[in-house]
This record gives C-alpha cells, structure tokens and sequence, in this order.
C-alpha cells in the first residue's frame, strides 16, 4: 500500500508550504528529505535551500547530486536509520520509493512530524506561479530542459525542476524571479495530480510502472486526469503521433494543440537532411511556415521534443527568433545521449534510457550519427518488475547495437515477488534468442575490465539505464 492510500499523508492544501510555516518566506525552516538523492528530490532541496530553509536528509547511495546538496550545505547521512532525525524539523518530505517501513519515516511519524511526498511539495511551489508541467512516458527531461532552456535565454528567468542535469542553465533546478515554474510531471503513483499547471505537454503514454498500474488503459485514465487538471484559461500540448496521448487529451478543458511529424497536426515539423546525424528542421504551424531550426542533440526523437516546447512557448509570449537561438545552442542534460569522453579514438555515451522504445530510439539516432562504426551497448535494466512486464520488448530494442553487454537488474522498489519471478539471465537468453550479440556480465566493474581490453578505436560505447550504469562509462574514461 502507498502512503496516500493508507491516508497517512496529508492532502494537499491551498500552500501546502505556508499551512506548514504559517509564513513567507521560508528562511529558518528545517526540511528533512528521506531519499535527497533523487533527481526530483535533490531539485526541490536546492529551491528550498535558495529560500532560506535548512536542508538536511538521508540517501543509502552518494552521488554527484547529493554532494552537491553538501556543498550548499544540506546535512546528508547514507543510513537511513532514524538516527539523523530530530524532533527540530518542521517538514520530513519523502520520495516516492519510501515505504511505510522506512526507518526515518518511522521515526517521523513517532515524532509526529508532518510528513508529505515530493509530488505535494512540488505542487505547492508550482501553485506560486504559472505553473508548466511536462509529462509523458519517454521526453519529459530533455523537453522540460528545452522548455527552460528557452525561457531562461528570453530573459524570463523561470523556476525550473528538472529530472536532469542540465549545465548550461545551471543544473536540475533553479528559483527564478520570473512568474512561471516548469516542472516534470511523473505519472507514477499519479503523482502529478498534485500540479495545477496552466500550461501541461504529454509527450508519449506507454506501458511503464506496471508495479503500480494495473494495465495501459489505467495510464490513460491517469493522464487524462492530468489532462483535466490543466486551468481553462490554459494550452494542453499533445503528440499526436500516439493514439493514446490523443484518447487522454479527450479530457482537456483548456485549448489543445497538438504536434508530430506529419502535417496534420497543428504543430508540424519537417526533418531536412543533417550533418553528422544532427537535426535541421522547418516548423509549420497550422500549415503555415513558422521558422527553420536546428539541434546540436541527434534523433528525430528530439525534433519531436522541440516541437513540443516550441508550442508552449509560444503560448507564453516567446518569439521564433529567440526559441531558435535558444534551440541551435541547446546541448542537452546529462545522461540523454551525453557524450562522457573521446579517448584512443573510442567514443564513451552515456543515456538514461531504461525502456524499450528509450533504448531503442536512442541506439537509432547513435546508428545515424555513427552509421559506420561499431556500437558497443551496455544496458543495466531498472527494477525486476519493469523487466518481467516489458522483457520481450527490451529483447528486440538492441537492434541498432552490434554488441550488447547486459548487467545485473537494478533494483528499486521491487518485492520480494519481482526478484524471484524475474532475473538477467532470462533477459539475456530472450535477447540471445533475437539474434542480439550479447554477453551477460552481472558486476558493473567486471564489464569495465572486458570493454576495456575489447574496444577499438572507432568504436562507440554506449552505457544505458536509470541506476548506476553511468559509473561504467566514466570508468572507462579513466582507464583510457
């Protein structure tokens, strides 16, 4: 059972942050977030830091993101256990992998401190503002990155939280001064009900997190909940590529528009031949001609991507001339397709992709842009559970790779249920069954010692997934 099921949590209020403070601004507040590490977490941590409040939290793993935090001076600990909660907090604010059986959440709650999810603290800093909200099953980072890209560039100074490093801006988060706050909207756990954006984006519905959903007609309900969510005054932008985001649509109370590659949506891109893989693309709006633009980042995947971010923009107020500067010098966020080294001749990419489409889109736009070399695919799958519903569909996603090194399945709120019905080994022999040149090796530090006496210059190395597979690529790096 989640949290808000067993009604637990509280329900979100008008703010939920000035209910709690009775006050603005927040300066002098304690703030404790079970699970700071996480991307989402860590982005809201570093607003609330920037708003005075004194951050601390607990994460079982170390990492970029949560040394970061330290260096801003938030208070991390890695056990979990209770210990580095005081009854001095005013707020615990928990990730949406905690359970009821978490120490520090036990803790909380025998200390009667108000405990809330991440979605209901996001949602009450979007309430503040204009809220954008981006959501969808594949997209979300690298359109939410674009979106804020645009808006920071044009001078608007937007509010951003985004499931992504992204350099160029600043990183995953930002409290900007401006009047509008973009946001990913997750649908796991429904948790983007808790937004009340004017402006919402679906970029793509598919099967995923069918550990909380039961079925794809239930993730449909979910984002057309989402759709109706978004204020009447608003603009809903859809991709109409995919007959489900159009179903969730159906539910919109505010003005819809919508995008794809084909000139019947209101939004039409037109790919032109590209240099080296990359993208050159007209944009016609309502079958006018709109503006020609151009991206650094590969894969006809991410024109969809523009596409979506150049109609909300618009709504707001931004020029064409302005969304193509900020478009032709977007580089996009770490870990969608980010290039961690050119060494010996061989080329490191490291990317997020942890579904079978994401995997499968990814290795495409790296055949374009490398259509002669060979690419070494090394893929950690996320959750037992994601694995066993999806394992025919990551089978046949490797197509574009000509070798495949599979790792251990990451593991992330996962039953005890999930890791006995499912394991690599079956992932690897279905993939091997495809005709997929694959080799399982379990130990992520195994795989770096095999590629590194196997690789050759010219070579591509690709490392995939949402755990720490990163780790493989800048190992390699190193090595080299």
């Amino acid at each position: 059972m989640n949290s808000s099921e067993s009604g637990k949590m509280e329900p979100m209020s008008t703010s939920l942050l000035e209910s709690q403070f009775n006050c603005r601004p927040l300066r002098g507040h304690c703030v404790y977030f079970i699970g700071i590490g996480g991307i989402g977490m860590s982005a809201v941590a570093r607003i609330l830091i920037n708003e005075g409040c004194i951050v601390s939290g607990s994460d079982l793993r170390i990492s970029p993101l949560t040394s970061s935090l330290e260096g801003l001076g938030a208070k991390i600990n890695t056990k979990q256990d209770g210990s580095f909660m005081s009854s001095e907090t005013d707020m615990v604010v928990v990730s949406a992998s905690i359970t009821e059986d978490n120490p520090d959440l036990k803790t909380a709650r025998k200390l009667g401190i108000k405990v809330v999810k991440y979605s209901q603290i996001l949602g009450s800093l979007m309430k503040e503002k204009r809220g954008v909200a981006i959501s969808g099953t594949h997209g979300k980072t690298t359109t939410s990155a674009m979106i804020s890209t645009i808006l920071k560039t044009s001078g608007l100074d937007p509010t951003f939280v985004i499931g992504g490093e992204v350099p160029d801006i600043g990183g995953n988060a930002h409290l900007g001064k401006g009047n509008l706050f973009v946001a990913e909207a997750c649908e796991y756990d429904r948790s983007f009900l808790n937004l009340t954006p004017q402006v919402g984006v679906i970029t793509n519905i598919e099967e995923d997190h069918l550990d909380y959903y039961e079925n794809i007609e239930k993730i449909i309900h979910a984002f057309g909940d989402f759709a109706s969510s978004i204020s009447e005054d608003g603009l809903l932008v859809v991709n109409d590529h995919d007959n489900n985001t159009v179903v969730a649509a159906r539910r919109a109370n505010c003005k819809v528009e919508t995008f794809s590659l084909d000139n019947a949506s209101d939004w039409c891109g037109e790919v032109l031949s590209g240099s080296s893989g990359l993208k050159r693309f007209r944009v016609f709006y309502r079958d006018a001609f709109f503006h020609e633009f151009s991206l650094q980042i590969p894969g006809s995947h991410n024109v969809l991507n523009a596409l979506a971010a150049t109609a909300v923009c618009t709504f707001i107020g931004v020029d064409k001339d302005s969304i193509k500067t900020a478009l032709a010098s977007f580089r996009g966020a770490n870990r969608r397709f980010q290039i961690v080294g050119v060494k010996n001749g061989i080329t490191v990419i490291d990317d997020y992709a942890h579904h079978p489409t994401e995997i499968r889109v990814t290795l495409r736009a790296a055949r374009e842009l490398y259509p002669e070399k060979r690419i070494w695919c090394v893929f950690q799958p996320h959750q037992f559970s994601r694995t066993r519903h999806l394992l025919k569909e990551f089978a046949r996603s490797f197509q574009n790779a000509n070798r495949v090194i599979l790792a251990d399945i990451y593991a992330t709120r996962d039953n005890d249920y999930e890791k006995t019905a499912m394991n690599a080994t079956k992932l690897y022999e279905e993939t091997r069954n495809s005709g997929i040149d694959i080799q399982y090796i379990p130990q992520l530090s195994d795989i770096v010692n095999v590629l590194y006496s196997s690789v050759s210059p010219g070579d591509i190395v690709m490392t995939m997934g949402a755990g720490d597979v990163w780790k493989v690529a800048y190992d390699l790096v190193s090595r080299f």
